[in-house]
């Protein structure tokens, strides 16, 4: 296999991890208002479930954008300046939520901490939804000239394919999230989380079912199809472990959901980067795009030498951190049963 391929896959296989890490993350971000009160401990559980990973997960976004601009820099210039309003959206985005998480408990004010929450819920809706925006335009192709430079404007990125790929992850990536609630808490958010899935479900399975089924129509091919069949029935099945309470195999499930989704589209997007609108000829290809083969090479060898030490540090710390979150963990308090509440 030509080390172009083989890189394109290994950035299909990071920008995965990150939707599969980084969208339960989100999803918790945008849940965040209804886990509890204002100023509430049940807040503060939600974010703690969060706490130690996620900043670990938008390394694998950082990896991603950095692979592109080593291995395909034709791609990675022309789709960052054609999309440079939705990506430097996302950035801020990202920057916001990062800073919230960091400044939120630096004062004992609950009208501080409730402008740090809104910048939490903010900061996780936008990236939810552009990143579906974005990559649904990589599907569906761009108007772009011979040169490789993207000449569509802004409005043509926000068509109707592409709004409706950004609600679909914004609403896939919140049932994600809701699901690793019920998995990671105990108490009042728990429960809360677990009416949030069942609720978000009426949502993401008609959206998602809609945008897929146009993805296979107008971008797919028959190699894509089973992958977006089987999507279907990983959603399918998540939200019904969900129901059923089996809260463990509902995360496992919404995790393969957003795996297979994503895996669908780039698999649809392959051979090509970046398809042009404007004449076929016009496109980024894995082949017209790459870097020379001694690059390539070279990146090889350090993802061969560095990126079992980078796995392998991540699941330890995903284990490490493994426990429920309660009331208890924040105050110290035995927690009272306010489930009901």
């Amino acid at each position: 296999m030509e080390l172009a391929v083989i890189w394109f896959i290994a950035i299909a296989i990071l920008w995965i991890g990150y939707f599969v890490l980084e969208g339960f993350d989100f999803g918790v971000g945008v849940l965040l208002p209804f886990m509890g009160e204002r100023d509430s401990v049940d807040r503060r559980v939600a974010i703690n479930s969060i706490g130690p990973v996620w900043d670990a997960n938008e390394v694998w976004m950082i990896t991603a954008v950095g692979a592109m601009l080593a291995a395909f820099p034709a791609w990675y210039a022309s789709m960052f300046s054609g999309f440079y309003v939705p990506v430097f959206l996302v950035l801020i985005a990202l920057i916001v939520r990062g800073v919230a998480f960091e400044y939120r408990h630096n004062r004992d004010s609950a009208r501080w901490r409730l402008w740090w929450d809104r910048a939490i819920f903010f900061g996780s809706v936008v990236p939810a939804f552009l990143w579906g925006l974005v990559f649904a335009n990589l599907v569906r192709g761009v108007a772009m000239g011979s040169d490789h430079i993207v000449t569509a404007s802004l409005l043509d990125l926000f068509n109707p394919y592409a709004l409706l790929g950004g609600l679909t992850t914004l609403s896939l990536f919140t049932l994600h999230g809701a699901v690793f609630l019920t998995l990671k808490t105990d108490g009042p958010v728990r429960v809360r989380a677990r009416r949030a899935a069942l609720r978000s479900a009426y949502v993401t399975v008609p959206l998602g079912a809609v945008f897929f089924l146009w993805t296979q129509y107008a971008h797919g091919d028959l190699w894509t199809l089973p992958l977006v069949l089987v999507a279907g029935g990983f959603l399918a099945g998540g939200v019904a472990a969900a129901w059923k309470r089996y809260e463990g195999w509902a995360f496992a499930l919404t995790a393969l959901t957003v795996l297979t989704a994503t895996t669908a589209l780039l698999v649809s997007l392959f051979p090509h980067v970046l398809p042009s609108t404007t004449d076929p000829a016009f496109g980024l290809t894995v082949y017209n795009a790459s870097s020379a083969d001694y690059t390539l090479t070279v990146m090889t060898w350090v993802a061969v030498a560095f990126l079992p030490l980078v796995l392998g540090y991540q699941a330890w710390s995903y284990w490490v951190f493994r426990k429920r979150i309660t009331g208890a963990t924040i105050t110290g308090e035995p927690e009272e049963d306010r489930a009901a509440a």
